[in-house]
């Protein structure tokens, strides 16, 4: 062949990269690899091991060990032994070692790429211009995170040690995401990588002991799923930090429930990639080609539902159709191939099994008519299309080369369509009309957002989602707080409850009866009789009855969650508008704070002047809150690259909260303030023991231009309301301040949709306090981050 033909022809020849040095280290570790723990390498339990398979060609690469409960002991053991003296190291040290560990990844990038490829199936292409570089990325990025941690986080400190798990789909990435935060913050870490892929982390380990990095400061554990439940279960372990499917973000939800572990999931997605009929059609068919073929559409983040305008539907999917026929499938090790291999026959299988029911259910299949590979876990590029919105492959993470479109013919529509899902990951919005797509991004419930652009991350960027997606943040400010805690709240002490009072009767006689008055719910701006017609008295703590309040239940609390969810042009309304009305609630409140006084000292046998304190501390919380509601914002984060990503932090949603029996006003505008503040609307249990301190409030709320429904107050047994909020679907968040039973029953009971929960597992919290119960410290938890990507110029 001449090379006039090849120009003719424009035709691609092999082009691989060479595995010399990867197979060479493989070599050296012919007798199987070990953990890494304390700094040392330890032999598996009973010499068990497993194969690890390269996907592309089916081959034994390496046996690797598998770990047990005693593996993970001992490693939890190293960390915790590790841990004190790594964060008294102080953050330029920590820097120091952060700073080598970037250093010394990229002088081992091309091993690091090459081993990443064989062991994943992903191209080498892939992992050597995006995985690899931002590794290094995030150990910079983290190492000056570790410089400033004294002066940008004076109030808080490491969470301790931390679990991790990791996935098979960027198995170096994720690492990198994970242990960079934790080890820059003063945490120490043991790592579990993926079965499939855990060759890259192995690897690490001996790059970070060579560059100097303290034994036990990293510890890896590899196994199988039993190995990651022994890290979940462990009593001493802080913290997990777990990324994988939604199904096993479930199982750890509920394990981890009342243990007093932090946990951060970022799960599942089913992302909606939309096409608005004045985008650039050329550009958004390449962001099609680097949302749902990239890694081959192993990714969690994938733009798997393709949703476009119905005006250029057709000559979209031609032009997207006539792209197909130019990707090349092939050996991830040849620099020309655009897709790799899948990463295990189990998961080819799961792509075929679910294409199959995508047609069976009526969707068009198209493939692209692309020569595969005769062995190996090989699969073509694939577009279903007339999709239905309801239709199993449009609800269900595929997790492979496969997208599914549709269409919509209104902006609208386009909103609706993409938020008709339990995930919450990202979407991509492409319009030539900047105000078109900004006007969209916002409305999409989810944790990131692109326009006109895809699969853009950076270590200062703060990825993770909603829902089903999972809660927490990986990258930037948000990302670093999830491996701080404050302060303020550790030493706090158990809970002490008191045994409940007994009832006294006080004899009447003949003089003249008090008016008997019951307190009712407060629902959608209205007080509202309870459902069960039940009540249930308030005694003082010498039995004195001063008064009764509506006995909640199920239906009381579904009623109030319709309520809140209705209310949702609070969460629409401006900064300035929220603050002005939580000033007016402190004018009100202020205004009658010799009432509220008397009423708590009644409830609580408080001195006149304690119980006054409280007021005045509720009130000045408001105003601190009405403070707050136009100055916590977001920021624009400038990654390298033309463009911005601006962090906006949006309301939760809908808020459940469960207040303590202490402090029973001002825990109650302590948790519902910061919360209505950042413009979520909130179904509230007060106190069980002292509720009508909450009761009288929606008296002021009444008087204040409060819109109706966003502040419900659902009066009765703390456990039960608690239950029904943790297991009610609609409800976005929960907090919980009350005993430990109660906190490990709503986040057990949160599993359903894995909604947010804030917990203090039935710690004292000092309610006077502002450093432990007032701004910052709750406002983080009363937002989510949605980090929209803003690329620009041509």
């Amino acid at each position: 062949m001449n090379v006039a033909r090849y120009f003719d022809e424009m035709s691609y020849a092999p082009a691989p990269e060479s595995d010399s040095e990867a197979r060479a280290w493989l070599k050296r570790h012919a007798e199987g690899f070990h953990h890494v723990i304390g700094g040392a390498l330890v032999p598996p339990t009973d010499g068990a091991r497993f194969d690890t398979i390269a996907p592309a060609t089916g081959e034994v690469l390496a046996r690797i060990a598998q770990g047990d409960a005693a593996t993970v002991a001992a490693a939890v053991a190293a960390a915790r032994k590790a841990q004190a003296p790594w964060a008294k190291l102080g953050g330029h040290g920590r820097a120091r070692h952060l700073y080598a560990l970037a250093r010394a990844v990229q002088r081992h990038a091309r091993l690091l790429a090459v081993v990443e490829a064989l062991d994943n199936g992903k191209p080498i292409r892939e992992t050597r211009d995006i995985d690899v570089p931002l590794v290094a990325r995030h150990f910079y990025h983290h190492a000056g995170w570790a410089q400033l941690q004294e002066r940008e986080f004076p109030d808080h400190g490491p969470v301790g040690v931390i679990g991790q798990i990791i996935p098979w789909n960027f198995p170096l990435l994720m690492l990198a995401w994970k242990i960079a935060p934790a080890l820059a913050l003063g945490n120490t870490v043991v790592l579990k990588p993926a079965e499939f892929t855990s060759l890259t982390a192995l690897l690490f380990a001996e790059i970070a002991a060579d560059a100097g990095l303290p034994p036990g400061v990293l510890n890896i554990v590899t196994g199988d799923g039993a190995t990651g439940s022994a890290l979940v279960a462990h009593p001493d372990v802080d913290k997990i930090a777990f990324t994988g499917s939604t199904e096993v973000g479930r199982m750890i939800r509920a394990a981890t429930a009342g243990s007093g572990k932090s946990l951060t999931l970022e799960l599942g997605g089913k992302s909606p990639f939309i096409v608005f009929d004045d985008a650039d059609l050329d550009g958004a068919v390449e962001g099609v080609v680097d949302a749902i073929w990239f890694n081959q559409g192993q990714v969690c983040c994938a733009g798997s539902r393709l949703l476009v305008q119905e005006s250029v539907a057709p000559v979209f999917l031609d032009k997207l159709k006539r792209r197909m026929a130019t990707l090349r499938v092939g050996h991830p090790l040849d620099k020309t191939i655009d897709l790799g291999a899948i990463v295990a026959p189990v998961q080819l299988e799961r792509i075929q099994r679910l294409v199959a029911i995508g047609v069976a259910e009526g969707a068009t299949l198209h493939q692209a008519d692309v020569e595969l590979p005769q062995t190996g876990c090989f699969y073509p590029p694939t577009l279903l299309s007339g999709v239905q919105p309801s239709a199993t492959v449009a609800c269900e993470e595929i997790f492979g080369p496969v997208v599914v479109s549709m269409t919509f013919r209104t902006p609208d529509e386009a909103v609706a369509l993409a938020n008709n899902s339990r995930y919450g990951l990202a979407a991509s919005v492409w319009s030539e009309t900047i105000g078109l797509a900004l006007d969209i991004a916002p409305k999409l419930q989810v944790g990131v957002v692109w326009i006109n652009a895809t699969n853009l991350f950076d270590a200062a960027v703060g990825f993770g989602g909603c829902r089903e997606s999972g809660f927490g943040r990986e990258g930037g400010r948000e990302g670093v707080l999830e491996y701080l805690k404050p302060k303020a709240w550790t030493g706090r002490k158990p809970r002490v409850v008191a045994a409940p009072p007994t009832a006294r009767r006080v004899e009447q006689r003949f003089a003249t009866p008090t008016l008997d008055r019951t307190a009712k719910l407060f629902i959608g701006g209205k007080q509202a009789r309870p459902d069960g017609n039940h009540s249930r008295p308030v005694l003082s703590p010498k039995g004195v009855r001063l008064g009764e309040v509506g006995e909640g239940n199920r239906k009381d609390i579904r009623n109030a969650v319709a309520a809140a969810r209705a209310a949702d042009g609070w969460s629409r309304a401006t900064a300035h508008n929220r603050a002005q009305i939580l000033y007016y609630l402190a004018e009100n409140l202020s205004a009658r704070a010799d009432e509220f006084a008397a009423r708590i000292a009644a409830m609580t046998d408080a001195p006149p002047a304690k119980a006054l304190a409280e007021v005045e501390a509720a009130v000045a919380r408001l105003f601190s809150y009405g403070a707050w509601a136009d100055k916590y914002e977001g920021t624009v984060h400038t990654p390298p690259l033309r463009g911005v990503a601006l962090a906006l932090n949006e309301p939760i949603g809908v808020v459940g909260v469960v207040c303590p029996d202490e402090a029973p006003l001002l825990a109650f505008i302590s948790l519902v303030a910061p919360a209505i503040a950042m413009g979520n609307r909130v179904v509230v249990a007060p106190s069980e023991r002292h509720p009508l301190a909450a009761t009288d409030f929606y008296q002021v709320m009444e008087t204040s231009d409060l819109p109706a429904g966003v502040v419900n107050i659902v009066t009765g047994a703390s456990a039960d309301l608690a239950k029904t909020l943790a297991e009610h679907d609609d409800v976005d968040a929960l907090w919980v301040f009350n005993s430990a039973e109660v906190s490990a029953l709503a986040e057990r009971l949160s599993v359903g949709n894995l909604k947010r929960t804030l917990v203090d597992n039935g710690l004292l919290t000092d309610w006077h306090d502002p450093a432990a119960a007032e701004g910052r410290i709750f406002l983080p938890h009363a937002v989510q981050v949605k980090n929209v990507w803003i690329p620009y110029g041509e």
